[in-house]
């Protein structure tokens, strides 16, 4: 769908842009034409993605941080700024999970998944305002289907997921009177993400969540980016504080069922 778009001439920042869905998102706004810029705190996939994004012809900086981490997140949004001028598009999609019961899950063990998915998405919302183009900014969040499903093994994700749906909602709210508006995306089940090999890290595993989604398959990083591309897209322009699954229809029902599913299997 990139072929779709043309964003040439502006400026994408993709926080957790170096692998995954992010990466997928961040390379299709590259090849739709767009200067992208990316964040993570490993130096390797840094640099990779960089190269990587370079190859679309387009200019790509890396900067190297945890969205944990305020001010190494806005030296670098700063520093894209400074190379590359206001930001068109923001998207936040840093993110932690593993299977984890409740029971015996530790405090470190919850805190850490709340501090990367919902205090990195406000960190890097926080440290963008300044630097959104205003009007006319679109800013996105992922967020995951445990937001609005509970689902056994999965309570930090579900809290802190839950608070990025608000947080979304909130910055739309408070934003929108600068011409700024906010979305978030909740990806399903994807393939060939670090995500699912966690989450589903056996074959029968991968199958049972296949089977889950009513679609009767995973979905692809393409998927993801292309609801990106049109969210900041000029057919978009009224769309703000929605939280769209696309999920193949996951949320839906088999969501808390597989991994009711899985607690089974794994304890087995």
């Amino acid at each position: 769908m990139s072929d779709v778009f043309d964003f040439s001439g502006r400026t994408v920042f993709v926080a957790g842009g170096t692998s995954g869905i992010n990466l997928g998102v961040a390379r299709a706004f590259a090849r739709a034409g767009a200067s992208v810029a990316v964040l993570s705190r490993t130096p390797d996939k840094v640099r990779a993605a960089v190269d990587s994004l370079g190859e679309c012809g387009v200019t790509a900086l890396g900067f190297v941080a945890d969205v944990r981490d305020y001010e190494a997140v806005a030296e670098g949004l700063a520093a894209t700024c400074t190379e590359l001028g206001e930001l068109d598009v923001l998207v936040s999609g840093a993110a932690g999970n593993f299977p984890a019961a409740t029971e015996s899950m530790s405090a470190r063990a919850f805190g850490a998944v709340v501090d990367i998915d919902l205090k990195g998405t406000f960190n890097v919302l926080r440290a963008a305002r300044e630097h959104l183009r205003t009007p006319g900014a679109s800013v996105i969040t992922i967020s995951a289907p445990q937001s609005t499903v509970p689902m056994t093994l999965q309570a930090h994700a579900c809290a802190a997921k839950a608070g990025v749906d608000m947080l979304t909602k909130v910055a739309a709210l408070e934003w929108a009177a600068a011409g700024i508006r906010v979305n978030a995306v909740v990806p399903g089940p994807i393939e060939d993400t670090e995500g699912m090999g966690r989450l589903a890290p056996t074959p029968e595993l991968s199958e049972l969540v296949a089977r889950s989604v009513p679609l009767g398959r995973y979905g692809t990083a393409q998927e993801i980016a292309d609801c990106c591309l049109w969210l900041a897209s000029p057919y978009a322009t009224y769309v703000n504080g929605a939280v769209i699954p696309v999920d193949g229809g996951w949320s839906l029902g088999g969501a808390s069922e597989v991994f009711t599913a899985m607690r089974n299997l794994l304890a087995g």
